[in-house]
């Protein structure tokens, strides 16, 4: 009988325990009405080790069964809502909104925040409304998503968070969450024609470049609306009707832009719901893969789009353009130079409440920012170097993080990845991560400070030591961009130019050695 198999089986009888207090507490709340008996599921714990599966399905269909909130059925999908303050807009004046899976009983809640980049001036903003208009507006938003990795809604894919109250945010502000400025009414719609490169990002891990002429009816406005600061401003107080007034616990969370947007606002949604008289509500930051560097790029390049610009510049236009808002304390340490305040290692230390950071520490949004791109070609050892001091200035700036989960893989997000439970640091995966840092922080209320030794075997700062890329032996699957056939770590980073014989002479050890440990992510 496996370690594995003994954690999954705990985890399973933890969540039936759950599911059995909730269904016989709702019960109890409907009184003069006649309980119906629910329907009976045996569980069969004789074929448990050998069909896992099996255990699954007969834990899901005893959840339906005891969990009456919807219709004898989990529901996992969350539903639209747009903003009942119809000034506050996406930048193309339409609606902003929220997506929201109501789950009654819970005094948890989880914010999602989505990422998708920035755009920094007119001509940056135009291109981006032209190839990716569904990040700058909601004119053609589904009625319902369904959540996948922390957002999911199923046990087994969310052993921590599946039965909180889940809102995922929609990113239609180009502003990395930060924008205070409304639509002005000189817009209008024409047509014309230009040339320009875009960059379809992140498309299962494969990165696209195209040069195209467009000639096109779009929108076309002397200001488009920056409003992501109060977007979530907007969020927060709809909440509050609709349960969080009641809530424990607020983790405000989000990946890539939206990464940077929790460490730009949590502090700001915490000071909201005191304002509103919900200080006892312990908020709480998730950000993933939205710690960026502002380091020198690899190849400088002119400022002409928004993935060559060099962060640093890029967000000193965009502050400007946006007329964003920043944490009061970083702004009042860096003198008013906002700019700081985007990336992560300058503003964490000036937070009050706490955060968790989640980071790849060979993220590919830094590396493409950087100019460095791997479009399949190998690459030159300028860039095989670059590529490692990257690692290693992000262990650098994370060293300090009181929480953390920064795998040594070439990735970009993950929190809502349904792989997300695969991924492991140190022999602990970021799903146990996250529990460990609930439980130092339960009863220690909103401080940054706050952070509690964990419980012994129950990690909360992990990072990988390995140099390379996909040194981890838990990595995503790196799959060769023109076949799309999975690689091996050892194919892939000769791929990039690493050199087995060199790199082992340098570790003085001999290469059969070194391969070994590259096999075994060691």
């Amino acid at each position: 009988m496996n370690l594995l198999w003994i954690y999954r089986s705990m985890e399973m009888i933890r969540v039936l325990l759950v599911l059995l207090v909730l269904g016989s507490g709702e019960g109890r709340r409907v009184r003069g009405q006649r309980t119906q008996t629910p329907e009976s599921f045996p569980l069969d714990f004789t074929a448990v080790e050998g069909n896992m599966e099996s255990f699954m399905t007969q834990v899901k269909n005893l959840a339906q069964s005891l969990y009456p909130c919807s219709t004898q059925k989990l529901d996992q999908e969350m539903k639209l809502q747009f903003l009942r303050n119809s000034s506050v807009t996406c930048n193309d004046g339409s609606p902003a909104g929220y997506y929201i899976k109501e789950s009654r009983g819970s005094r948890r809640w989880l914010m999602f925040l989505e990422g998708g980049w920035y755009c920094f001036s007119k001509h940056t903003c135009d291109s981006r409304y032209e190839t990716m208009r569904r990040l700058m507006s909601s004119s053609k938003w589904p009625s319902t998503r369904t959540g996948t990795g922390i957002l999911s809604s199923q046990p087994e894919e969310n052993p921590h968070w599946w039965n909180a109250n889940t809102v995922f945010v929609p990113y239609c502000s180009s502003d990395v969450w930060s924008g205070s400025t409304a639509k002005t009414d000189q817009s209008k719609t024409h047509t014309h024609k230009h040339t320009h490169t875009v960059s379809i990002i992140h498309i299962h891990r494969v990165y696209v470049y195209v040069t195209c002429v467009c000639v096109c009816v779009s929108l076309c406005s002397d200001e488009y609306a920056f409003m992501g600061s109060q977007i979530i401003e907007e969020v927060i107080k709809e909440l509050v009707t609709k349960g969080l007034d009641g809530a424990k616990v607020l983790l405000l969370a989000g990946s890539s832009a939206g990464g940077t947007g929790v460490l730009l606002n949590v502090d700001r949604v915490s000071e909201l719901l005191e304002d509103l008289g919900l200080g006892s509500v312990q908020v709480r930051g998730l950000a993933d893969s939205g710690w960026f560097l502002d380091h020198k790029q690899y190849r400088f390049t002119d400022c002409i789009d928004t993935i060559s610009c060099a962060p640093t510049e890029a967000i000193k236009r965009g502050v400007r353009y946006w007329n964003s808002v920043v944490p009061e304390r970083c702004s009042h340490v860096y003198n008013g130079e906002d700019w700081n305040c985007f990336f992560g290692y300058k503003v964490q230390p000036t937070l009050k409440r706490p955060v968790f950071v989640v980071q790849w520490l060979f993220d590919e949004a830094q590396l493409m920012v950087d100019n460095v791109h791997l479009t399949g070609q190998p690459v030159q050892e300028g860039q095989w170097r670059y590529i490692q001091n990257l690692g290693s200035e992000l262990r650098n700036t994370l060293k300090n993080i009181p929480a953390m989960f920064a795998p040594a893989c070439l990735s970009h997000e993950i929190i809502t990845r349904s792989y997300w439970m695969d991924i492991h640091v140190k022999g602990t995966s970021l799903p146990r991560a996250l529990q460990c840092w609930d439980r130092s922080l339960r009863h220690h209320g909103n401080s940054s400070s706050s952070i509690q030794a964990p419980p012994r075997g129950c990690p909360l700062h992990l990072i990988d030591s390995c140099p390379w890329p996909h040194c981890n032996p838990s990595c995503p699957t790196i799959r060769e961009q023109m076949t799309g056939q999975e690689m091996s770590v050892i194919q892939f980073l000769t791929h990039l130019g690493f050199d087995v014989q060199r790199v082992a002479q340098q570790q003085g050890m001999e290469p059969h050695k070194l391969l070994g440990m590259l096999s075994n992510g060691t």
